[in-house]
């Protein structure tokens, strides 16, 4: 009966492992459902994502020295992220978002194209499996993800993505 155990011990394990890895979002699944907040307490669901044009999610938060950097890059290349929307999403009380996009994305935030929403409820951990901060996600026109990175040296690679 010991024997027994030791096998099946490793099969939960190994199952579990499976498991946790699937949950990544692949290339080709769809933007997930997810309800944020606006400034006024006005929600804003990931379903208003608008089709037709890339999208660019970050999920952030405003003490990562990472988001931080991320954010100065994009807040630099605004001609670049023209062609894409953005929303830049944290779990932050909005007293922290607004010290981050202030000091870090204060020209970025000012184009009609960027969204900085609220996770209030924390729902994006579940919906999205962020593997650390910053997680960035890059949808498609047909809003199905092209590309989603949590490192910072890969912002390069959205840039190329983003304007091929």
């Amino acid at each position: 009966m010991k024997n027994l155990k030791y096998p099946f011990v490793l099969l939960v394990v190994l199952f579990l492992s499976v498991a946790a890895f699937a949950q990544e979002p692949m290339p080709g699944s769809a933007i997930p459902t997810a309800i944020f907040y606006n400034r006024d307490n006005g929600i804003f669901s990931t379903q208003q994502i608008p089709g037709g044009k890339k999208s660019l999610i970050m999920f952030f938060d405003a003490t990562c020295g990472h988001c931080q950097q991320v954010a100065s890059k994009m807040n630099k290349q605004l001609k670049e992220l023209a062609n894409v929307n953005i929303y830049l999403v944290s779990q932050d009380e909005y007293r922290s978002i607004d010290y981050f996009t202030n000091t870090f994305a204060k020209e970025l935030v000012k184009q009609k194209n960027v969204k900085v929403v609220q996770d209030r409820d924390r729902v994006f951990i579940m919906a999205f499996h962020p593997k650390q901060y910053p997680a960035l996600y890059l949808y498609g026109p047909d809003k199905k993800l092209i590309f989603t990175s949590s490192k910072d040296t890969d912002v390069p690679k959205f840039f190329k993505l983003i304007n091929p």
